[in-house]
């Protein structure tokens, strides 16, 4: 486990060298999909600090075995699983409409909390990808501005499965979107946070500008 962790650290600092960025500027969030507590375990000893999951109840289990974890709600949320996820998640990733923002932003108020997101955009248009298409995303973060309970920090986007090289222009078109919006500083809103790249791609993601890069098999081996 140590050693598949060093090996995506030197990984990310050298995709990072490339483009000519700061590696420290970028976190690493580790997948635990399919994984156990041992493993966990391992990946924090080997100096994992922010943890990702995709499924609500596992999300629940493993927040409440390690609340003082960062950990980041990456999956496909329903309004119904809102309130087990808001104030848990350090950040939500996929918050895929204008409706699952203003659900959320109603839970956290009620609770006295603001709540991180990213807005899940589908730059790619596959089909059987979540997200709304990026036209939609500078309406949804003006809509922001009058929830108190949110605070949107950035885009998150899945690119279709291929070689990286063929993947490169969704990370790319994802990043001028987000610098088009940060650009537009809303009311001050400042956007930080560009969470793009998976186990296959993260290196040109990272070279395209991702913040945050989600990894599984990598980390844990499977």
């Amino acid at each position: 486990m140590a050693e598949r962790y060093e090996s995506i650290r030197c990984a990310v600092r050298d995709a990072a060298d490339a483009a000519d960025r700061d590696p420290d500027e970028i976190t690493i969030v580790a997948v635990t999909k399919h994984v156990g507590v041992t493993e966990i375990q391992k990946a924090i000893v080997a100096g994992c600090k922010d943890f990702g999951e995709n499924r609500v109840q596992e999300f629940l289990g493993k927040y409440g075995l390690f609340p003082d974890l960062n950990w980041h709600f990456i999956g496909t949320l329903q309004t119904n699983k809102v309130k087990d996820v808001v104030g848990r998640a350090h950040l939500i990733h996929s918050v895929e409409s204008l409706r699952l923002l203003e659900h959320i932003d109603r839970v956290a108020e009620a609770h006295g909390i603001v709540q991180d997101v990213l807005l899940q955009v589908n730059v790619s248009g596959e089909q059987s990808k979540h997200g709304m298409i990026p036209e939609e995303a500078e309406d949804t973060l003006r809509a922001s501005l009058e929830m108190p309970g949110v605070r949107v920090r950035g885009l998150m986007t899945i690119a279709p499965l291929g070689r990286p090289e063929d993947v490169r222009w969704v990370f790319r078109d994802t990043a001028r979107l987000f610098a088009s919006l940060a650009s537009m500083r809303f009311n001050g809103m400042e956007l930080t946070d560009l969470s793009m790249g998976m186990t296959n791609d993260f290196r040109v993601a990272i070279e395209e500008g991702a913040t945050i890069i989600r990894v599984g098999r990598a980390i844990f081996g499977r």
